[in-house]
């Protein structure tokens, strides 16, 4: 295979957050310290001399920085301060605007006010949806003011048309999101060797165990429980609330101000978002461990996103419950305009899409891992990985 040398590849790292390679010479302390490393995931040692030669495919056919947690023992304990673990943290970034054909990543990282734009573009075109259209929404309770006698969200909202809605953003962002993981996958691919197809079936229930659980989160020495314990809860609020609002829709916006059992998941879910995200703040003020010493404007809005979801779910479910029409209108609109736009900028190219990559990362190591495995005569050894 010819390797193609890309001598801008360091320059361009550094536009999202990487501007450290430089220091480091390569001693391999990093991967020593590490405590997710093994034989065939030498990080972040390998990935950083990748940068440093400007080895561009070997970059974006790479797996190694979706397995790395960000635990920060690599950045406590390296002698140059070349901070590897904010590498890997910046390459996560430059990989997605790699795999992502639409180029939007690529501009939200290097520009931040440019995610900001996205974010209030989706806001702005969810608040003309329930201004404009002569049938829903505001100018709908214009035409009908007996509607704001009681509350009843279908006076405001149907939910044929909200549901049917929410289809066509799950499949908008399902599409971006698969067809962006479809091309890491050619990329990780494309140089390997075959016979992995019988594995790709044995080695689904990494995926999916992965996906649900992030249970290698744990192995990380440097604060496992709480963060992958935070991480987990984050992970099942997500999942709760896209079946309240994808599945079971009819059933969690009720009309009025009875109570229904599809509440309690709803709870649940705003609970979690507004406690862990509050955590997750608190913990990048005080900058106390590494992993929160490195925040930059898209993480940041990413926690802050989920937050006033939480909140102004609340917000809107007490004004639903004290039967306040107008009130409750306005709140259902203000939080569909933080949700949507959040959802729309994340899950296909922000924080959101790392829930994805990153067992599909460990999926397709476990894949190749099956198939070196079976390709040993028996009796044989395998050789070492050389960096």
């Amino acid at each position: 295979m010819i390797l193609r040398v890309d001598p801008s590849i360091t320059a361009e790292l550094s536009q999202y957050g990487g501007d450290t390679a430089v220091k480091c010479f390569n001693c391999g302390n990093c991967t020593a310290a590490c405590s997710l490393t093994n034989q065939e995931s030498v990080f972040p040692r390998r990935y950083i001399r990748y940068i440093q030669l400007g080895l561009k495919d070997k970059m974006i056919g790479s797996l190694d920085p979706w397995l790395c947690y960000y635990c920060g023992d690599c950045s406590e304990t390296c002698p140059r301060q070349a901070q590897p673990g904010k590498l890997m943290m910046a390459s996560r970034r430059w990989l997605i605007s790699m795999y992502d054909w639409t180029g939007l990543s690529r501009l939200m990282y290097r520009h931040e006010w440019v995610e900001v734009v996205m974010l209030a573009l989706v806001a702005l075109l969810v608040l003309a949806l329930f201004t404009i259209p002569a049938n829903f929404g505001f100018r709908l309770l214009a035409q009908h003011p007996e509607a704001l006698r009681t509350v009843n969200l279908s006076d405001f909202a149907p939910k044929e048309v909200v549901h049917w809605g929410d289809i066509a953003l799950a499949s908008l962002l399902g599409f971006l999101l698969l067809s962006n993981a479809a091309r890491m996958v050619f990329h990780v691919r494309r140089h390997a060797a075959g016979g992995a197809g019988w594995a790709f079936l044995a080695e689904l229930r990494e995926f999916v165990i992965e996906g649900f659980t992030q249970r290698r989160w744990r192995d990380c020495e440097t604060g496992a429980g709480k963060h992958w314990l935070r991480h987990l809860l984050l992970v099942t609020a997500y999942g709760a609330m896209f079946c309240l609002v994808v599945v079971f829709l009819r059933w969690f916006q009720v009309e009025n101000t009875s109570f229904h059992w599809s509440s309690l998941l709803g709870y649940y879910s705003t609970l979690v978002l507004m406690g862990a995200t509050l955590g997750i703040m608190s913990d990048r003020l005080k900058k106390r461990e590494q992993i929160h010493k490195d925040s930059d404007l898209a993480d940041w809005l990413f926690v802050i996103l989920l937050f006033l979801t939480g909140l102004s779910g609340i917000a809107l479910h007490l004004a639903r419950l004290l039967d306040l029409p107008l009130t409750t209108y306005v709140l259902y609109t203000v939080h569909l305009m933080i949700a949507v736009s959040m959802l729309t900028v994340e899950v296909p190219f922000g924080k959101w899409s790392h829930l994805f990559y990153r067992p599909l990362a460990m999926y397709l190591q476990a894949v190749e891992a099956r198939r070196q495995h079976s390709a040993i005569p028996a009796g044989a050894t395998r050789a070492p990985v050389t960096v």
